[in-house]
């Protein structure tokens, strides 16, 4: 099968190595040639230090590539998934099956990123998403990983499933395209917020009580969207969401430990120097959020403290000195 990796940060690369391992015909697209040209030539990827590019992998800045692909992986950063759909439009067949590995929410629109890439290729495609507890660094390692292929369309879901999956690749289906993807999204938000945490000096305690209070207002969007609460305590939800906030792997998280010791914003995530996806994401939730009428305290805390100026350190005594609630919402007591 022919494949293209659109985006060839350190998601898109290490998916590329998956999708060649399965023995398909892959294409690695960057959308700077001059990247393009010099991971053809070190056959090294500076995101996924140590791990080889083999010579079978077609490294290109050519559009062309697209030419008569049966699978596109959409892996740009999120605020460049419509450009990069609106380029690719014209050489998509109407049967190509579109993977968006994207996470985010785009700004203004609130649209999830694989709406985002359909609109942008103006539905030339079938297309699902594919999202999961899964570093970069880590797939390309070839350690044990699982994530979600999903579309509403079981036909696509399984033909994504049988692409990926491997020894090393896990792979289940879902129908929950929406869940799926806004708990990628909203998930870097949180890792962000947990970050700060860190960053401030606190400790377990701290990080399991913004997580889990985290997935409570997460799963309360998302079912109002059309998720599936199932979702959110699944790989695409609690998975990726425990994985991206206990991990140094993650930018978020790394971002968030810099702010919570006192470095700008702008600052920290020059020190990161990769795209901090969280960032952008806690601005179109919160325009979600109140857009939709969900209380959502901790995303728009954090939105406050990126945009707003706020101090980290006054977000965590507003959120602990909140009216006292009952954590099993909307039962009766017996």
């Amino acid at each position: 099968m022919k494949a293209v990796v659109l985006g060839s940060g350190g998601w898109g690369t290490a998916l590329a190595l998956v999708l060649l391992d399965n023995g398909h015909d892959v294409t690695l697209w960057s959308r700077n040639p001059a990247k393009a040209e010099e991971l053809a030539r070190t056959r090294e990827n500076p995101l996924l230090k140590g791990v080889s590019l083999p010579e079978e992998l077609h490294i290109t800045g050519d559009l062309n590539c697209l030419r008569g692909a049966d699978l596109v992986v959409s892996a740009p950063p999120s605020f460049a998934v419509r450009e990069t759909g609106r380029k690719a439009a014209p050489f998509l067949k109407p049967e190509t099956v579109v993977v968006s590995v994207s996470k985010g929410i785009e700004r203004d629109t609130n649209l999830r990123m694989s709406q985002v890439f359909r609109e942008a290729a103006g539905g030339r495609c079938r297309i699902a998403a594919l999202s999961g507890p899964s570093h970069a660094e880590e797939v390309g390692l070839r350690l044990p990983t699982g994530c979600v292929a999903a579309c509403p369309e079981r036909e696509t879901a399984r033909f994504v499933q049988d692409a990926f999956m491997n020894d090393c690749f896990r792979v289940y289906t879902s129908y929950d395209i929406v869940g799926v993807e806004l708990a990628a999204a909203l998930k870097n938000v949180i890792a962000l917020s947990c970050g700060i945490c860190a960053g401030l000096g606190f400790q377990d305690n701290t990080k399991a009580l913004l997580m889990t209070r985290a997935m409570a207002e997460i799963t309360r969007l998302g079912e109002h969207m059309g998720g599936q609460r199932r979702t959110f305590g699944g790989l695409a939800g609690m998975g990726d969401l425990i994985v991206t906030c206990t991990s140094l792997h993650s930018r978020n998280n790394r971002a968030g430990i810099l702010i919570g010791q006192g470095k700008s914003v702008e600052e920290a995530m020059e020190e990161v120097g990769a795209v901090v996806e969280g960032y952008y994401a806690a601005e179109s939730v919160c325009q979600l959020a109140e857009r939709e009428g969900v209380e959502m305290p901790i995303c728009r805390c954090a939105y406050e403290v990126l945009y707003r100026g706020k101090r980290a350190r006054d977000v965590v005594s507003e959120l602990m000195g909140r009216t006292g609630k009952d954590e099993l919402l909307g039962t009766t007591w017996l």
